[in-house]
Order: C-alpha cells, then sequence, then structure tokens
C-alpha cells in the first residue's frame, strides 16, 4: 500500500501543476470566446459595471484579452505577462465589490451571494491558482553579469 500512495503522490508531484495552468488555459479561452462571439452571460453583469464603454467593443477587447491570458496558460509561454496580464483583469472584476456590493450581496446577509456574487467569488480559487503557478512554475530570473 504504501508503495501505491507513494506512485500516486509522485505522479499528482509531476503533472499537478501542468494540469493547474492548463485547466487555468481553457477557462480563460473558453470564457474569452463566448466573449467574441457575444454569447457570454455575463454581458448583463459588464454591462451594469462599465455603462460607460461601447458595448460590443469593450466585451470583443475583454474576449481577446482572455483568450490571450488562456493561450499563455496552455503554452506556458511568457508566464509573467500572462499572470500580469490575469491579475489586471481580476482587479478590474474584483473592485467592483468594493464599488457596487448590492449586485452581489443579497441585502439579508452578507454571507448570502446573488447568482452575480457567486459568479465573482469562484475568482478567489483562479487567482489561489495564480499564485501556484508563480510559486512553484516560474524559475527565477538570474541576475545579468555587469
Amino acid at each position: 500500500m504504501k508503495k501505491y500512495e507513494e506512485a500516486v503522490v509522485e505522479f499528482m508531484r509531476r503533472w499537478s501543476l501542468p494540469l493547474l495552468r492548463v485547466s487555468l488555459g481553457i477557462v480563460y479561452v473558453w470564457f474569452g470566446a463566448l466573449k467574441i462571439m457575444g454569447t457570454s452571460p455575463v454581458f448583463a453583469l459588464i454591462e451594469t459595471l462599465h455603462p460607460g464603454f461601447p458595448k460590443p467593443m469593450f466585451s470583443l477587447i475583454l474576449g481577446v484579452w482572455e483568450v490571450a491570458i488562456g493561450l499563455g496558460f496552455l503554452t506556458g509561454k511568457f508566464l509573467r505577462t500572462t499572470i500580469a496580464l490575469m491579475w489586471l483583469q481580476m482587479g478590474g472584476i474584483m473592485i467592483a465589490l468594493f464599488t457596487n456590493p448590492a449586485l452581489f450581496f443579497q441585502s439579508t446577509s452578507p454571507l448570502s451571494l446573488t447568482y452575480d456574487g457567486e459568479f465573482l467569488i469562484k475568482n478567489l480559487v483562479l487567482i489561489a491558482a495564480s499564485f501556484i503557478i508563480i510559486a512553484y512554475g516560474l524559475k527565477p530570473r538570474t541576475e545579468r553579469s555587469a
């Protein structure tokens, strides 16, 4: 039994980080593609949060941005840039928790989320996943010799 457990743990050590990165990539490509195609279920939320931005153009830009993030995760190339783009995108979304909390929390309890709140709160998992990728998936930059 111990050998089996060791084999499973070793398998997980080897493949968990690539699986996490690819999973994030799929989520971002998928969500971005929905925005590009004009079929995203979050259009109403986007319009409510950003009423001053031109609707079709802003959604298209956001979709392309998300697909770029997804491709960065899928390929494993330019991970620092990919994560920076992700955090900018996440910051733009998560700030709404503070600027427009009524969209995300029911008035009956601060722990009761609305449908949009449930959609938004899952981003905490995506952000935590990016921390893992940074901590274990990025090689430290070496200092250039003078």
